[in-house]
């Protein structure tokens, strides 16, 4: 295979993860140098597929995430695309070996997004699971190097991370899912009658995966540790933000970090791992 081309689709999903997400960016950057395309690769599959069902409202969306996905699989078969997004991404699985079961919940949830807009207790732990928890296992995968072991050891805490980020994000986008949208991912929860309590019970539970998560992110391989803590700790400040603001704020008003924030969580971030104080 041509290196240059190689070389040219993993530069597209870097700009895709630069375009989309600041904080990502830092935290795919302070990874060792050799996890950063394969991680990027990731990003950019995930960031397009949930670009079809989140803001092609102008387009068939239905049709274009069934050839979305058609062509995810045929590059992986093929062990080559065009699509540069898709190349990157089929490199990255085959390299890694990451199973299609993976790749199959997490195109399962794209495709609930498409009809569902509440959720039951196994509606939502089966979203979750694929729209959040198996992306935090592909990158896993990349993470551990074929290390079975490592991988078997570090899966319930990588889903625990993945699952964290998610329900923050529900949070934090309360007002574009549910007012936008009209979706409601938590089960039970009425957000026309939203009320403190029902908050405190979401982050209660969120409170959980991070702790978990946490235990897993000391035990990663060095030169994954720091940049999956920073991404940890950007969210854990985003999330303490959301604790504070009030229910009809966050009804209202997305939520977010600095971009000058970040970075100053970049350092700090950077000191406590260098101290091995995390």
């Amino acid at each position: 295979m041509d290196t240059l081309y190689n070389q040219s689709t993993f530069e597209c999903s870097k700009l895709i993860t630069r375009l989309y997400s600041t904080s990502f960016t830092l935290g795919i950057r302070t990874l060792d140098k050799r996890f950063h395309y394969p991680i990027y690769a990731i990003y950019g599959f995930v960031r397009y597929a949930d670009e079809i069902v989140d803001t092609f409202h102008e387009q068939d969306k239905k049709t274009l995430l069934e050839e979305f996905k058609a062509d995810t699989y045929q590059a992986i078969e093929r062990g080559i695309s065009l699509n540069p997004v898709l190349h990157s991404f089929q490199a990255v699985v085959n390299q890694y070996h990451i199973e299609k079961e993976l790749i199959d919940a997490f195109l399962k949830s794209m495709e609930m997004d498409l009809y569902k807009t509440d959720y039951n207790q196994s509606g939502y732990e089966e979203y979750i699971y694929g729209s959040a928890e198996v992306v935090g296992l592909m990158c896993l995968r990349v993470f551990c190097e074929g290390d079975a072991e490592a991988y078997d050891r570090l899966k319930a805490p990588a889903r625990s991370l993945g699952s964290a980020f998610q329900k923050v994000n529900f949070l934090r986008d309360l007002k574009s899912d549910f007012a936008e949208r009209g979706r409601t991912y938590f089960p039970g929860v009425n957000f026309q009658q939203f009320t403190p309590d029902m908050k405190v019970w979401i982050e209660a539970d969120i409170q959980k995966d991070f702790d978990h998560a946490l235990e897993g992110i000391r035990q990663l391989p060095d030169g994954a540790r720091m940049g999956v803590y920073l991404a940890y700790v950007y969210y854990i400040k985003l999330f303490k933000k959301i604790k504070k603001t009030p229910v009809h704020v966050i009804q209202h008003q997305r939520i977010r970090i600095p971009d000058g924030r970040k970075f100053t969580l970049l350092l700090q971030s950077y000191f406590k791992y260098r101290l091995n104080a995390i």
